[in-house]
């Protein structure tokens, strides 16, 4: 094909083929490295205290607790590539690469100077966008990586706008030292340092309108993307996690970020619904499921937006996979029926307000007029969906699922209750882990319409306007760039 700069890269193994030397001991190495972060965890829930390099390194629950999530899909993805990677002339690069970006994000989470923070902020952004563009002859992958960078590039701007802010406002040069300064920040300084914290969270977490990095990379390899979705995104929440006490300290940057959530949680189902290819709906899903992670944040409860991004990351690293059984499995009929019938709605509530019942028993959430309620309306709703879709994916007939629903719904919202228990308790030595806010009308608006927009989408109201079916797939593409003009590119590559 014209246009075309290297030959296939990925097929049979051949004589040439690059020695599996440095694939085997990388997976060996990340394992070691997750051994040692569960024994880590295990030390700090049994011995508490504070681990530090003061002013450098400070290690506490939310570290460890993503050194075994991280090292866990590290080690999972490295072993899984070695067999989906043999033959490639690019393998040692991409399991250095890999395990370069591991040690990086066990790095962020660990910093507490804000050089460093920085520094492993960028590093991380730059390591996945050269896994993006993994096969440098393949020019859609080129153009990914491109369009990948300048957003990372831009995340890490923001971060540096805010941390010199932070810096100047408290004259403290670590997250700890901010934190412990937030309650005398004010003015143009807070506002500009939550402002930026926000937007660089969004970028990295590919909230709608910064969407398109996500979309467009899906050049990578599947380990990569599995990679990317179940760990890299998750870092817009361990950002506002680590600067909690920072955008806490305005209530109406709070509010902004359960609109932005909100609405990034809705366009992401939207855009699910008008894509075809298995990982492009994987993606316009982690768009959505990034939503309500923000949300969860917005509304005060980070140890529930760090709960979701570690279940998130479980779901998503299986979904993408197991992505190439999936397209085994399914065929071009056997798609679920979307929309919900009378039955199925009567069902579906049934089933969302005794999940809603139970999460607020098991945590306490849903029980007081605050923002929980909204909480366990948001946690009720994404967790229906993750149960819905898994039904929808069997072989059931339609009366069938109405009883499989309640029956993977319940147990799964059980553990999400239960898994919030648990890390709100590893967290509990953060300066800020929950600040449930009191409900005003806007809260209660951004409720409201998203509940009627969330039903409305369940009941297919969206396919009666071409318009926005059109707006839809408009919106669910790549960059111009990244777009496959032949599909035999992808046999190639």
């Amino acid at each position: 094909m014209s246009g075309r700069t290297s030959e296939p890269t990925v097929g049979t193994p051949r004589a040439t083929a690059e020695s599996p030397s440095v694939p085997a001991a990388l997976t060996w190495l990340v394992w070691s490295l997750f051994a040692a972060s569960v024994a880590a965890l295990v030390i700090r829930v049994r011995l508490g205290g504070a681990w530090e390099i003061p002013g450098a390194v400070a290690v506490d629950g939310l570290t460890v607790l993503m050194w075994v999530v991280v090292t866990f899909f590290s080690g999972v993805v490295h072993s899984y590539s070695r067999r989906y990677m043999a033959g490639s002339a690019h393998q040692t690069r991409f399991f250095a690469t890999v395990f370069a970006f591991t040690v990086a994000v066990m790095c962020l989470v660990a910093a507490d100077h804000l050089a460093l923070f920085a520094a492993c902020w960028l590093a991380m952004g730059l390591l996945m966008a050269r896994l993006v563009g993994t096969v440098e002859g393949w020019a859609q992958a080129r153009a990914a990586a491109s369009v990948a960078r300048r957003y990372f590039l831009a995340s890490s701007a923001l971060l540096a706008v805010a941390l010199t802010a932070l810096w100047w406002a408290t004259d403290a040069t670590t997250v700890s030292g901010v934190a412990a300064a937030a309650d005398d920040l004010g003015g143009a300084a807070l506002v500009v340092a939550g402002v930026a914290l926000v937007l660089a969270a969004m970028i990295q977490s590919a909230l709608v309108p910064f969407h398109g990095w996500l979309l467009s990379s899906m050049t990578a390899p599947t380990p990569a993307s599995a990679l990317m979705h179940a760990g890299f995104v998750n870092a817009g929440g361990i950002l506002l996690t680590r600067f909690a006490p920072v955008v806490t300290a305005e209530t109406a940057l709070m509010l902004g970020i359960v609109v932005v959530g909100a609405a990034s949680a809705l366009l992401g189902k939207l855009l699910k619904t008008v894509r075809s290819d298995v990982k492009g709906e994987l993606g316009c899903s982690t768009v959505g499921q990034m939503g309500f992670m923000i949300m969860q944040a917005g509304l005060g409860f980070f140890a529930a937006a760090v709960t979701h991004l570690v279940l998130h990351g479980f779901y998503k690293a299986y979904h993408f996979l197991s992505s190439g059984e999936a397209i085994e499995r399914v065929e071009p009929g056997d798609r679920e029926r979307e929309g919900t019938g009378l039955v199925g709605g009567v069902v579906v509530l049934l089933t969302g307000l005794a999940g809603g019942a139970a999460f607020a028993v098991l945590t306490g959430k849903g029980t007081a007029l605050d923002s929980g309620l909204l909480l366990a309306l948001f946690v009720v709703l994404t967790t229906l969906h993750a149960a819905r879709s898994a039904v929808g994916r069997t072989a059931l007939s339609a009366t069938g699922r109405y009883a499989a629903v309640p029956a993977v719904f319940l147990p799964a919202i059980t553990v999400y209750a239960l898994a919030y228990e648990a890390v709100s308790g590893l967290l509990a030595g953060l300066p800020v882990v929950s600040a449930p806010t009191e409900l005003s009308a806007l809260h209660a608006l951004v409720g409201v319409v998203f509940l009627a927009a969330y039903v409305a989408v369940e009941a297919g109201a969206y396919r009666r306007s071409r318009r926005l079916y059109v707006a839809l797939l408009n919106a669910s593409q790549p960059a111009p760039e990244a777009v496959l003009t032949a599909t035999e590119e992808y046999d190639d590559y």
